[in-house]
């Protein structure tokens, strides 16, 4: 496995880490308890040393299970998790500065550590982001020794902006994949200059990248690859990069065939996200032992020749970025 500094941090993490929304077990179908640490354990000794998580994942499983893992397997991790979208007390409370110290002091405990390695607001609103004062808490929340770093997961470039506008921001976590190319273009530059981390989570687009779905797959009720196809639960994006599933599929039948020999579409999904240099760490999910470790793969995968990057910056151009809804 390879590292790479986080951002301007010189703090080395795997270029490959995982990305544990799956496992909290209540958005991707259930996942048993044994299933998610024998997850964790695969992906840490294939070389993973980053993982992400939040504290709404199963309502905190994610983190709990997590938490176990460390107890069970001492050792170095870089972890990451969010707060922000917390049920309790919810919007616009959850951004006050004491629900932030108190959803921050959950994850410590769940965790199981004195101090986080990151903390990251979780999706919040463009207008909350602009006026900053969840900046300001964070940093407070820093200078008490409560967390070590702070950055934001967004949905948007626009909020990306703003956050990037942040005295301290180590991280960006987007949506960014070969059918959410957006951001190398409108968002990267200016992360690099200024040392700042980015972090790509959705980087098989729900698991269209694996290639391996087709008009007659199903997912379990509580999927939200099965509630959330149209945005009816949360931003759109999230699911299927914001493709239409049958559009999705179509067009995964059409990237296939712009591949060189010798990748598959998952490891080369994964690989063209790692050739970007401004990219510190992406964050495929996983949901049993067998993914983790074939995600892990994608570090040892040559770089996608230049030819191959332009026929996907034009395929993009041509074919998918009309048919992505959401915020882009």
């Amino acid at each position: 496995m390879r590292l790479r500094s986080f951002g301007g941090d010189p703090v080395p993490v795997s270029e490959v880490g995982l990305g544990c929304w799956q496992i909290g077990g209540d958005q991707w179908g259930a996942v048993s308890d044994a299933d998610a640490l024998a997850t964790l354990r695969a992906a840490v000794e294939a070389g993973t040393t980053f993982l992400d998580t939040a504290d709404i994942y199963g309502s905190g499983r994610s983190e709990e299970l997590i938490g176990r893992f460390r107890r069970e397997r001492p050792g170095p991790l870089f972890i990451a998790t969010k707060l922000g979208r917390s049920s309790d007390p919810g919007w616009p409370e959850n951004f006050t500065p004491a629900a932030m110290r108190r959803h921050t002091e959950g994850s410590l405990k769940r965790l199981g550590v004195e101090t986080l390695d990151l903390t990251q607001l979780h999706c919040v609103p463009l207008d909350v982001l602009e006026r900053g004062e969840v900046f300001d808490t964070l940093r407070k929340l820093k200078s008490e020794g409560k967390i070590r770093r702070f950055g934001a997961s967004v949905e948007s470039t626009a909020e990306a902006k703003a956050c990037l506008k942040q005295d301290g921001l180590a991280s960006l976590q987007i949506i960014f994949n070969m059918y959410r190319q957006t951001p190398a273009s409108a968002l990267f530059e200016e992360a690099q200059a200024k040392g700042v981390a980015i972090i790509v989570r959705l980087p098989l687009a729900s698991g269209l990248l694996t290639g391996k779905y087709t008009s007659d797959t199903t997912f379990a009720a509580t999927d939200h690859r099965t509630y959330n196809r149209n945005g009816e639960k949360f931003n759109v994006g999230e699911t299927f990069a914001g493709l239409p599933f049958e559009k999705g599929l179509e067009l995964t039948e059409k990237l296939k065939k712009l591949l060189p020999p010798g990748y598959t579409l998952p490891l080369a999904a994964l690989r063209w996200c790692l050739d970007f240099p401004a990219v510190s760490v992406i964050i495929p999910g996983a949901r049993n032992a067998a993914q983790a470790k074939k995600n892990a793969e994608a570090s040892a995968v040559p770089p996608l020749p230049a030819d191959c990057h332009e026929k996907l910056r034009r395929f993009y151009r041509d074919e998918v970025k009309l048919a992505v809804r959401g915020p882009d």
